[in-house]
């Protein structure tokens, strides 16, 4: 199978705009998705998170705009906002040769008076969450009677959060002559009959279910009831992971591993569905630019999590579906990097390991932990720490101006800035932790773009 970009129908800008990307070669999901959906077949990808399938749709979708019609001619449907926001930010890079290409997010906890306003000046793509979607649609503020493609990104993981009602309202107002691409991890009974409803004979693709051994190292201890937190802390000891998703069950829990980890001496924040918009935004960008090396989440909160090396993967409580174990042990090991995963189960749970073997149809090791001690006064710390500063994207900010100002007049090198994220009205800087207090003296008394902002440190550790 040809893996080269070149190969495919695509225009010389969209193609110089992948090189630019670093967009190299097709992954195997590019490779076997991207000939049938330029063509303008329906697709059904089965795929394991990291597989490059959002550039799969993005590429499809944007090959199709009529950029002069100022109309919602794409939709992508996504189950939570952090996933619908990635997704919005991959297709804008794809979209960078095509001038004046305008997309929306549109989302639940986000204000929907602004929506409206973007809505109203015209727009060619929509992505956004079906709840938010459909309040759209009923209030007539969404048309979506031009609509030629049509994304349902993370369907399973939709139809698990209770989506399929909504889902197919949103579907209703769509034309039934259109391209319907449907992206999920696993491929249960539930998704055929999505399938067999809202697709036209389509293409079905399945790559890599399973993850290699080569680049995930997995591990499975047996520990006594009481005692995961304990083997919890020891292991991340002895691993000293840069990055870690811990996946926990329930939202109470999530937050008392946090708890318990920070109280030991572990940076470690929790994503769960308790925490409001802005508490979630602050802890995804906390984690992603390394100012906090633990994440302690459940598997609804973690979907779209997009974080391209993370060292480690360990579940506090094995999942009772062993697809569902699959998924989350494959954010560690991308693009060639090597990861390991780790589970943890007590004796009465022994049957989930049993599904697993039976899943994976090879036998599991069940290794024991040696050595418990943890040294005295081990601390794993993060390498970056991150200011907040109180103007964003509606203020002009871009992520230019932040660098600008810290290594121009504040003379600090340019590999001491990490990761700048923007929104609305505010933004985010990773700072390496040895210059910290220079770089937030320098942001505080300084000028972003000719102007004084409000910057303070992000602390979320006790």
């Amino acid at each position: 199978m040809t893996t080269d970009f070149s190969t495919l129908p695509l225009t010389p800008q969209m193609l110089a705009n992948l090189k630019s990307l670093d967009y190299q070669k097709m992954t195997p999901i590019q490779a076997a998705s991207l000939p049938s959906l330029l063509q303008g077949k329906d697709l059904i990808a089965q795929a394991k998170t990291g597989s490059g399938k959002t550039a799969v749709f993005g590429i499809g979708l944007l090959s199709k705009l009529n950029v002069a019609k100022y109309r919602i001619q794409a939709l992508v449907l996504c189950p939570t906002r952090e996933l619908a926001d990635q997704v919005g930010k991959e297709i804008r890079r794809l979209a960078r040769c095509m001038p004046n290409i305008k997309l929306v997010s549109l989302c639940g906890g986000k204000p929907f008076g602004p929506q409206v306003g973007s809505l109203e000046h015209g727009a060619h793509i929509a992505v956004g969450t079906p709840g938010r979607i459909l309040k759209h649609l009923q209030k007539g503020t969404l048309d979506l009677r031009n609509i030629e493609t049509l994304v349902l990104d993370e369907a399973d993981r939709m139809l698990d959060m209770g989506f399929y009602d909504d889902i197919s309202t949103v579907i209703d107002h769509t034309p039934s002559k259109r391209q319907t691409l449907l992206f999920s991890a696993t491929y249960p009974e539930s998704i055929k009959g999505m399938s067999q409803q809202f697709q036209h004979e389509p293409i079905m693709v399945t790559v890599d279910a399973t993850h290699s051994e080569v680049h995930i190292k997995q591990h499975f201890y047996e520990v006594e009831k009481g005692q995961r937190i304990n083997t919890l802390t020891t292991l991340l000891t002895q691993h000293k992971p840069e990055s870690t998703v811990v996946f926990c069950h329930t939202r109470q829990q999530c937050q008392e591993v946090a708890d318990e980890l920070q109280q030991r001496g572990f940076e470690a924040l929790a994503l769960h569905g308790d925490l409001d918009q802005k508490e979630r935004d602050q802890v995804l960008v906390m984690f992603s630019n390394k100012s906090c090396p633990i994440l302690v989440a459940t598997d609804v909160a973690a979907r779209g999590l997009d974080i391209k090396e993370l060292g480690a993967v360990i579940n506090f409580e094995l999942s009772r579906d062993p697809e569902v174990h699959i998924h989350r042990i494959g954010r560690t090991g991308r693009a060639g990097k090597k990861g390991i995963a780790i589970s943890l189960f007590i004796a009465s749970e022994a049957h989930r390991v049993n599904a697993l073997e039976e899943y994976l149809k090879s036998p599991i090791k069940i290794e024991t932990l040696k050595n418990s001690d943890i040294e005295e006064g081990f601390k794993l710390q993060s390498p970056m720490v991150t200011f907040c500063i109180d103007g964003g994207r509606k203020d002009k900010v871009r992520p230019g101006d932040i660098l600008g100002a810290l290594t121009g007049d504040g003379g600090i090198p340019g590999n001491k800035v990490g990761k700048i994220d923007i929104f609305d009205h505010i933004a985010y800087v990773a700072i390496d932790r040895s210059i910290r207090k220079k770089a937030l003296k320098q942001l505080s008394e300084g000028k972003i773009k000719g102007r004084r902002f409000k910057v303070r440190r992000l602390i979320s550790f006790s």
